[in-house]
């Protein structure tokens, strides 16, 4: 059985490891660049609901896999 100590530090760790797990988001520019694109189209696309994205305050972002996925369509 683990102690306290123990369950705290394996807490920490899976907190830390499941945040390296997780998939770096793009800005508008890098994802404009790779999709090739004004990043004037690539705000149209996202509000016209064709590509995913995040808003995080006025900033937007996105995932290399959710761009991938827009291209194979």
């Amino acid at each position: 059985m683990l102690d306290k100590t123990e369950s705290h530090a394996n807490a920490q760790f899976e907190r830390r490891h499941a945040q390296t797990d997780r998939e770096p988001l793009l800005d508008s520019h890098q994802a404009a660049a790779l999709l090739k694109i004004h990043p004037r189209t690539l705000q149209r696309l996202v509000h016209r609901g064709q590509i995913r994205a995040v808003q995080i305050g006025r900033l937007w972002r996105f995932k290399a896999s959710a761009l991938e996925a827009w291209i194979d369509q």
